[in-house]
């Protein structure tokens, strides 16, 4: 750590900023089919990158000699530092800005095995490979060149993180009110299910006493049809046996009539008392004898 200025470490961590954000953006980008900037700043400046880089030099200059303990340095290191940034972004700004869920052993989300592993290689390639050049850059820089860059990109890179925090603070907000309004939602939605689930079980109550009622209505309808069925029937047995009575009556009292009327015409006898007899022989009077005119009686008579 003491090989190197503020002022230089400062341009090391702006360096790899910008070579992150190259590479982040250049792999989204292709894998997408269009240009997607991966920064959380409006510059093309990826601090992550920036100070995992500057962490990851910092812990194994140390052991620089010793590939295994800068190997192991990279992985615990920029282990942590991914997992303290991904939970305290998470925090901060509501949202995930990377998730490694679908990972095996993963953690929370934040970290997992694979990028771990992947973080120790990196920081092997980073201080053997990809730092020489750039130390030897870095270092070749007139001092006032290096001190007026570091401030200006520092001014900018704090203006940037100032609004870029503001603008993840409000949209923070607003999912805020969005999880809320979702919670609210799934609360009527609920509320409407078991408004419904209420509601189809008065109509099956409803349908169930409207059956239940027209069973009785149908029920009594037929027992009051019975019921008029069998007064309607013994009022015709009445009324015919009413009828049969008060025709047998008037037979009867006719044949009496008649009767009565014979017996008259038989005791005046005269010129038509045969022809009134055998007008009523057939009806009861069969009894009485045509004796003939009266003249040739009592002609007969008076010969005697």
């Amino acid at each position: 750590m003491y090989e190197y200025t503020w002022y230089q470490w400062l341009t090391f961590f702006f360096i790899y900023c910008f070579f992150g954000w190259i590479f982040e953006s250049t792999y989204v980008s292709a894998k997408t089919g269009r240009f997607v900037n991966r920064g959380f700043l409006r510059l093309p400046l990826l601090p992550l990158y920036g100070t995992g880089a500057v962490m990851m030099l910092w812990v194994s200059l140390p052991v620089k000699d010793n590939l295994l303990l800068v190997y192991l340095t990279g992985v615990i290191a920029a282990t942590l530092l991914e997992y303290v940034t991904g939970w305290g972004m998470g925090r901060l700004f509501k949202m995930k800005y990377w998730d490694y869920s679908s990972q095996r052993f993963n953690v929370k989300g934040y970290i997992c095995l694979s990028s771990s592993i992947a973080w120790g290689f990196l920081t092997i390639f980073l201080t053997e490979v990809v730092h020489r050049p750039i130390e030897h850059y870095v270092l070749g820089l007139p001092v006032m060149v290096n001190i007026v860059f570091v401030l200006i990109t520092t001014l900018l890179f704090a203006a940037d993180t100032a609004e870029s925090v503001k603008t993840a603070l409000d949209l923070a907000k607003v999912l805020d009110a969005m999880t809320d309004m979702r919670a609210e939602l799934d609360d009527i939605q609920v509320q409407m299910a078991l408004l419904k689930a209420e509601t189809s079980e008065r109509v099956a109550e409803a349908r169930e006493e409207a059956a239940a009622r027209l069973s009785r209505m149908k029920s009594g309808a037929a027992s009051h049809a019975a019921a008029f069925k069998d007064d309607t029937a013994e009022r015709l047995n009445e009324l015919v046996e009413n009828t049969m009575e008060k025709m047998s009556g008037f037979v009867e009292g006719t044949a009496e009539k008649n009767g009565r009327s014979g017996g008259k015409h038989s005791r005046k006898g005269g010129p038509d008392s045969g022809t009134a007899v055998r007008a009523y022989g057939g009806r009861g009077c069969q009894g009485v004898r045509y004796a003939g005119p009266a003249r040739g009686g009592s002609q007969a008579g008076n010969t005697a």
